[in-house]
This record gives C-alpha cells, sequence and structure tokens, in this order.
C-alpha cells in the first residue's frame, strides 16, 4: 500500500490496475460480460475519463481494501477468463490489437513497480534493498568520444499501429515521415557518475546561468545539490541497498533540468529525439535491461557508440509533442498517449528496468521536466564542427 508521492503508485495498485486494463478493454467488449467487482473500476481506473470516475492518484495509498489476497485473486481470475475467451476464439482482430496493447501496458507498469519501490525504500530511513542477491558490476566508462552525422533527410517513427499486424508500436510513435537533419555530433555513451561528480564539485547546482529559469528555481526550492538517491558524493541507495557510487556507471535520476544544465556546463546540449533515433536506427537493442538483474545501470568501456539502449534513459532537448499527422488511437483508448502532449519532454532508449522486448529506436518515453525518480540520465550532444 505505500505511496511515497503522489507520481508513484502502491505495488498494489500496479497489480490491480494492469489486471483492470485487460478486463476493461478487452473482456468487457464480450457479449454479456459481468466484471468480478463493478466497485472496483473507480478504485482502479488511472486516468480515462471517458471510462468514468477515478480515485484520484496521490491518494492510492489509503486503498487497504481490497486488500492483497484480493487483488492477487481478481488477477487470478482475470488471466483464467481471457484464458477461456481465448480458447473459444471469442476474440476479434481489434481485441487482439487491444491484448497486444495491454501486454505493452503491463511492461510499462512493470518498469514503474521497481522504480517506485525504490522511491518508497529510499524514504525509509532504513534504507532497506529490495534485493540483497543483486550482482554488482563495475566497469569504466571508456572514452567519450564523439560520433559526426552528417545532414540528410530521415524517416522517423514507427508504422501506424494497429496498421501493421506483425509490427507493434505506440500510437505517439506514428505516422512515420521525413525530417530534416543538420549535421550533428553525438557522444559516444552517456554521461558517467564520476562526470557528472566532477560537475556538483565545480558548483554545478549553485551557478544560476546553467540552468533554465524554471529549473533553477526548482533547485533553489527543493535544495537538490546532487542526483536523487545520491546520499552524498561517494554513495548511493539503490534497490540493492546503499552502496558506494560507481564512477564508471552512466549517471541515473536525473531531472531533465539537471541534464540540461549539466550539458550547458560541459559545453555541449543535449540531442534532440530526431538525432537520437537518427542515431539509433539499425543498432541492436541490446544492453543492460531487466533480464540482466543489476537493476542498476553499470559502465561500458568497449569502443564506438554504446549504450543507447538500456542502463538509463536518456533525456533529450525535445518537447513531446505529435508528430505531423498523429492520430490517437480511436475510443477511450484514445487517451493513452495523446492527451500529454503539453509540459513534458521526451526520453529515449530504455532502462536497466526496461525490458529488452519492449524497445525499439522510435519508442518515445515522456514525463515532466522536473521529475527524477525514473533511471534517467543523459547523452551529450553538439553542433558539427
Amino acid at each position: 500500500m505505500v505511496q511515497s508521492m503522489p507520481d508513484a503508485s502502491p505495488t498494489k495498485w500496479h497489480l490491480a490496475h494492469t489486471a483492470w486494463f485487460f478486463e476493461t478493454f478487452v473482456l468487457g467488449g464480450l457479449p454479456g460480460y459481468r466484471p468480478v467487482d463493478e466497485r472496483w473500476a473507480e478504485l482502479f481506473n488511472s486516468y480515462y475519463q471517458s471510462m468514468g470516475p477515478m480515485h484520484a492518484r496521490p491518494r492510492r495509498g489509503v486503498l487497504s481494501r481490497p486488500a492483497l489476497a484480493e487483488v492477487l485473486d481478481y488477477r487470478e481470475r482475470i488471466d483464467a477468463r481471457m484464458h477461456e475467451a481465448w480458447q473459444r476464439d471469442a476474440f476479434d482482430p481489434a481485441a487482439c490489437h487491444r491484448i497486444e496493447l495491454g501486454l505493452q501496458h503491463e511492461q510499462q507498469h512493470q518498469e514503474l513497480l521497481l522504480t517506485d519501490i525504490k522511491h518508497a525504500f529510499a524514504c525509509n530511513p532504513l534504507r532497506p534493498a529490495y534485493r540483497t542477491d543483486l550482482a554488482i558490476k563495475q566497469m569504466p566508462a571508456g572514452a567519450l568520444d564523439w560520433l559526426a552525422f552528417d545532414e540528410a533527410i530521415v524517416t522517423l517513427g514507427a508504422p501506424c499501429w494497429p496498421g501493421a499486424a506483425d509490427h507493434f508500436a505506440f500510437d505517439l510513435e506514428s505516422p512515420r515521415h521525413r525530417a530534416l537533419v543538420g549535421a550533428f555530433e553525438l557522444a559516444t555513451r552517456p554521461v558517467s557518475c564520476g562526470e557528472y561528480r566532477e560537475f556538483i564539485r565545480d558548483g554545478g547546482y549553485r551557478d544560476a546561468t546553467l540552468w533554465l529559469s524554471e529549473g533553477w528555481a526548482r533547485v533553489q526550492e527543493k535544495a537538490w545539490a546532487r542526483p536523487l538517491h545520491w546520499l552524498d558524493e561517494d554513495s548511493e541507495f539503490t534497490l540493492g541497498g546503499v552502496r558506494g557510487i560507481d564512477a564508471g556507471a552512466p549517471v541515473a535520476h536525473l531531472s531533465y533540468y539537471e541534464a540540461d544544465a549539466f550539458a550547458r556546463w560541459a559545453g555541449a546540449r543535449l540531442p534532440t529525439e530526431t538525432e537520437w533515433e537518427c542515431a539509433a536506427q539499425g543498432v541492436p537493442v541490446a544492453g543492460n535491461f531487466v533480464e540482466s538483474e543489476y537493476l542498476h545501470p553499470h559502465g561500458d568501456a568497449r569502443p564506438g557508440m554504446r549504450q543507447l539502449f538500456g542502463d538509463v534513459w536518456e533525456w533529450t532537448s525535445s518537447a513531446y509533442l505529435p508528430y505531423p499527422g498523429f492520430r490517437p488511437l480511436d475510443g477511450a483508448l484514445g487517451e493513452y498517449n495523446g492527451k500529454f502532449m503539453c509540459g513534458q519532454h521526451v526520453l529515449r532508449g530504455g532502462s536497466c528496468a526496461s525490458a529488452c522486448g519492449h524497445l525499439r529506436a522510435s519508442y518515445r518515453n515522456f514525463f515532466p521536466p522536473d521529475a527524477r525518480w525514473q533511471f534517467s540520465g543523459l547523452r551529450l550532444a553538439r553542433n558539427a564542427r
């Protein structure tokens, strides 16, 4: 039931909400379907205004009922009903597309489960570990070099879901479109903890000239002096408990404001999401994901472009906006992404808590610029020299 802040949700709520999604958007479309408990719709609806009332997000932690055992039973019953309907071929093509969306939706919540648990445990003075058996992999970051990209007209985005039968993509990734990308250079790896520590020691959090106005106001308001979960300049809280900071690992738990300030301090900038996708096209989706079971970023000293996927989400300078010709999904599912296209920034690449099979070069994540509780870091970019 623990809810450490309004942006996070209790584990029990995540478990119930993901089952509610299948019940509401898949099973609910079958003739004569009756919900397990119609009262729960208000409790586990996240933000779908067209589906009726919802419990206030900041107060999900007060939902002592249904109890955990009831929620787990609810999940089992929804799974059983899904299986039974599948066995009798009750789902038409539109329902099958909603099932795929539900599976992708659950993968998103599996990542949120870990980041929300980490935030909750970090708020506990005992600093309890989520898992005490997590392996530690420390490697140097390797040289930060630059890879040059010529000016080009590139094709971006993914085929519009559900128009492509053999390929899933969220609606915000479509339609495919062309864009002119000016010549640029992209760093071959993310910024490391060691490099970010130099920014701190050089007074980065005390120099207003490095910060966007809203970012500087947030630094003053929240007394930010280091990344979230850093206890000091030598130790940090992880899902494996308190550990020494690995200087070679990509720095994580930064807001957009912090990423932007560091880039300015380093004499560079954040890449646009177009530049990032241009660099990632054709690169295999491989790296440090949740399947690796480190649940923490680690360094990679190999030469060349690396860690575009996994380890940390990378902030871009791009506002989260619709692509030219964007159309949200029909009905209530149109609320999934489209209505958040204001006041947020795009992140790319996935993290050590993401599922490998969930990601692709066109995948767009988005959060408000002051969000820090995700595994969010940065990669530097600069104009061509």
